[in-house]
This record gives C-alpha cells, structure tokens and sequence, in this order.
C-alpha cells in the first residue's frame, strides 16, 4: 500500500541499532519520504526515548548491546496502545522472525542489499502504522459506540420510570374522580380504567429495573399483577383465591403490555362473576410455552360458569378491549368447554422458544 493515500502525518520513527552509520542512511531514506528518525544505540535508550509518547513506530534491530531485540520487546509489553514494531534481522532463518512476531513484533523486515533493504524498511514501517491507526480507530469506534449505547439505555430506562409515574399519577386522578361520583356504573366504569392504567404502568416499571432492553420478565410481572389484582378485589363478597403458574419467560414489551391488560380483565371479571356472592373460590392463571412456537395463557375458574343467569352484564368495552389486544398479539382468545366454571385460552407466537425480540 503506497504510503499517503489514507493517512497523511509524517511518521515519528524510533530506529534501535548500535551501528551508527546505518542509522544514518535510515534516517535519510525515510526524511525522503516525509518521516522523521529518532535513533537509540541500545535498549536502554530506547525504553528512555519512547517516554516522551510521541512515537510512531518503532523499527527494531535484533542484535543490540548487552540484549537482543527479543529481549527488548518482551520489556516493550504486548501488542495494543504502545507504538507497532518492526523487527529488523541480519539472519535469513525464518525460526529468528517467528519467535519476532510470537514476541510482539507486527512485522519483520531482513538486512539484504542496502537499495533494497531500505525500501522494504520503509514499506514496513509505512503498512504496520497503518494497520495499528485502524486498529486503533476501531477501538476507539467500538467504545464510542458502548458509551452511546450506554446512555441510550440509560435514557431509556429513565423515560420508562417517568412514564410509570406519570400513568401512576393518572391512575390516582381517575381514583378520585371515582371517590367524587355517586352514579354505581360510572364508578365502576372509572374503577375499570384506573385498573388497565396500572396494568400498563406496571410493565414501564418492570422496564426501569430490567436489564435486557424492550423485554420484559413476564413471568415477575404476571405474578406481581394478579397480586395487585387479588389485594384491590378481594372484599367480604369475594373472598377467592388467585393461583398463578408461569415459565420464566421474556417478550418483548408491546406484547407484555397487550397481555397484561388480557390478564387484568380476565381475573377481574372471574373475580367479579364467577362466584356467588361471599362464596370462596380459587382462579388459576398459569402461562407457558410448552406448545413452541406458541404461548398459551390460561384463565379458568369452577364457579358458575357461562351460562348463569347471575352474571352481570355491562357494556362489553371489556371484550372489546380484550379483542383488540389479542389481535396485537397476533393470537386468539377463546372460550372453552369444561365441566365446571369458565376457561379462557389465548395463543399467541413466539419467535424463539421462551424469548420475543
């Protein structure tokens, strides 16, 4: 690669000789093309020259006094923020520039005739800086681009605490606007939405303390919901039960979301309906994946199931709603035959056993 065309400083070159008048005609083929030599006749002067940390390369001869080149790179260090070396060697025997590269060194250049050796030097040292400043640009790319995502996720993480918060505070204004009515049916109407409205804030705060971006544990975010759902339903007319069962499983957060307000409606529904009044009875949620590639959600009871007279009726936003998060999904919500009570099902696909991306 002809130096110049990407890169266009002039080299610092370090040249380790203890043969002065070599280093000499070095330091005047390289001026030819632009570069700049500092020589050492030793190792020692070498290591004191290499502190002002303004070389480039270094080019290294592999008999010096007291030492050999191989000694010198071994005090040099490994390959990496320090400058790229180039061995230069009298010796023909490919065993002396083997043990070069495996000591450090990123290239090897042999002491032929003087018009030739120069020119192989000098291509040398020009490739080695060039493959060391990429290098070293992809390093720098590579934490660059860490730190950015890093603070993206960061960001991220703090948009989903806020956005938790700021649907928390909603869901506390339409409490009170609840607390403020009279009329039983726009309570519970109101009541209704503050309950979805948590259901989706409580997947924003399972994405604030996640560590894998836009997934959620759905599994710890189920069992937390369904809780919830138990604490704020269970009063001296419904005294049920909610037994919960999961996989550990992760999806992505639209359908997390979609699936909680599923779950949300379900349980509060079977809470609500399918029990007689201050009878005691059990409601199992349980989701796995077992059916690969499709995840099956399951909400049953054994209370009266569908077709009793005593279940009330509303205005059906309910099944609307859970119609249109079913669709996101890309699944189906059915009802099916049992012999006592009611059993949902819904399935939905997964992309990868146990994961949505």
């Amino acid at each position: 690669m002809p130096y110049g065309t990407d890169v266009k400083k002039p080299l610092n070159v370090l040249f380790i000789d203890d043969d002065p008048a070599l280093s000499v005609l070095v330091q005047k083929a390289l001026a030819r093309r632009g570069h700049e030599v500092f020589s050492a006749t030793d190792g020692e002067a070498g290591m004191k020259r290499l502190e002002a940390d303004d070389i480039d390369v270094i080019a290294l001869d592999h008999e010096l006094v007291g030492e050999s080149g191989l000694d010198f790179l071994e005090r040099l260090g490994p390959r990496g923020p320090r400058p790229p070396v180039v061995y230069v060697t009298g010796s023909a025997d490919a065993r002396t520039a083997i043990s070069a590269i495996r000591a450090g060194a990123d290239e090897y250049v042999i002491k032929e005739s003087a018009a030739e050796f120069f020119e192989l030097l000098i291509a040398a040292i020009e490739q080695v800086y060039e493959r060391w400043r990429l290098k070293k640009q992809e390093r720098e790319n590579e934490i660059a681009t860490r730190q950015a995502r890093d603070r993206a996720e960061t960001l991220l993480h703090e948009v989903n605490h806020r956005v938790a918060n700021s649907l928390g505070l909603v869901a506390a204004m339409v409490r009170m606007q609840a607390n403020a009515l009279k009329e039983p049916a726009a309570v519970r109407a109101l009541q209704e939405t503050q309950t979805r409205i948590n259901a989706i804030a409580g997947v924003h705060r399972r994405l604030y303390v996640s560590e894998q971006i836009g997934l959620v544990e759905i599994d710890d975010y189920l069992a937390h919901l369904v809780r919830e759902r138990q604490d704020s339903l269970a009063d001296s007319e419904h005294k049920h039960r909610i037994e919960f069962s999961s996989e550990k499983l992760t999806i992505h957060v639209d359908k997390a979301i979609s699936l909680g307000v599923i779950v949300g409606e379900l349980v509060t529904n079977a809470f609500k309906y399918a029990y007689p009044p201050r009878a005691e009875g059990e409601i199992r949620v349980s989701l796995a994946a077992a059916a690969y590639p499709f995840c099956r959600l399951t909400v049953e009871d054994d209370g009266q199931g569908f077709a009793t007279e005593t279940l009330a009726t509303g205005t059906g936003l309910g099944s609307r709603i859970m119609t249109a998060m079913a669709s996101n999904l890309q699944g189906s919500l059915t009802k099916e035959p049992t012999a006592k009570g009611a059993r949902f099902v819904l399935d939905f696909p997964l992309k990868t056993p146990h994961v949505e991306i």
